[in-house]
């Protein structure tokens, strides 16, 4: 498509996303819509390291849960703004990244997922058993309806919505300019020809460590969210490895490396687990799990670019599925 083709079909994409919640009122409707969204803005997260930078991260889960543990412990212990807290959150877990990516990335391949596996089970491990964190138990957020500048809503899911919206369209925002950035053909180039890279001079632990590093900070800030949303936060929740493991699904499915791959995949995959509790209720639990891998087989069978590949090769013809190249 041309750019000013593409550039309508945001902003129509953006009008409909804004307009949603006022022409469907259901609750239930309208919970389904944040989850989609806040789905899609921590597979478009967890794309600038696993899409872009190729590290395929099984563990982001312990970013997402350091944010929603900061945010939430600041606001409860000191008082402080939960729009403070995210932000500080996304500073937490952005240094706790570097520091955890520094001793990783002299691994690859599976050897590189499975670190990240054993990285979220030894911080799910650590605050499970520590009291001032909650423990197993967990921890319940305030309660009272406190508007805008306390992050809480208790009257209406809108806000909660607007504020998943905003979040994607600013994950989608920093992922376009890394993309387009030297650092982001830097990262393509360390995921297709990391000798290559090498050899003319790239250095690819640091341009690893930025990318893990701006990835853990806007999936904590989705963290951050969750925890106001829901209001209670707890290991199995927040720094569960099946929550980082549908984070890299999302992005798989819907295409990585793509600016709206992710965003696809979070739509389908939340349609079939919100669908799936719906028809089978509690007796179908992991019935998701079942499509979810069914799906990704097919697709890595079929069409390894995911959706968003098969939609550009499909309408968009066969030279929308080359890679930009830096002009």
């Amino acid at each position: 498509m041309s750019r000013r083709a593409g550039t309508a079909a945001l902003l129509a994409a953006l009008l409909l996303a804004a307009l949603f919640p006022l022409a469907v009122a259901r609750p239930a409707w309208q919970n389904t819509a944040i989850l989609m969204l806040m789905a899609a803005q921590l597979g478009v997260a967890w794309n600038i390291l696993g899409g872009y930078a190729g590290q395929v991260s099984l563990g982001h889960a312990a970013f997402f849960g350091t944010g929603a543990y900061v945010s939430s412990l600041l606001s409860m212990r000191l008082g402080l703004s939960p729009w403070l807290g995210m932000l500080a959150g996304a500073l937490v877990a952005s240094a706790f990244a570097v520091v955890v990516g520094w001793p990783c990335f002299r691994l690859k391949g599976h050897y590189f997922a499975m670190a990240t596996i054993a990285v979220v089970e030894i911080v799910q491990a650590v605050v499970n058993g520590w009291e001032r964190l909650g423990g197993a138990v967990g921890l319940y957020l305030p309660l009272a309806e406190t508007g805008f500048g306390g992050f809480v809503f208790n009257r209406s899911k809108l806000p909660y919505y607007y504020i998943a919206l905003a979040l994607l369209v600013l994950t989608l925002a920093v992922n376009w300019l890394v993309a387009r950035s030297r650092t982001g053909y830097y990262l393509r180039a360390i995921k297709d020809e990391p000798d290559a890279a090498r050899s003319l001079g790239v250095s690819l632990t640091r341009y690893k460590l930025q990318a893990i590093a701006l990835s853990a900070a806007l999936a904590a800030m989705g963290g951050t969210l969750y925890a106001q949303k829901e209001l209670f936060i707890d290991p199995g929740s927040t720094l569960s490895t099946s929550l980082s493991i549908k984070m890299s699904l999302v992005a798989i499915l819907g295409g990585v490396g793509t600016l709206f791959g992710p965003v696809i995949g979070a739509a389908v995959l939340t349609a079939v687990e919100e669908g799936s509790r719906v028809i089978f209720g509690g007796t179908g639990r992991g019935t998701d799990l079942v499509v979810y891998g069914l799906l990704i087989v097919l697709f890595a069978v079929y069409q390894p670019a995911g959706i968003m590949g098969w939609i550009t090769g499909r309408w968009l013809g066969p030279r929308a599925e080359r890679p930009e190249e830096e002009p």
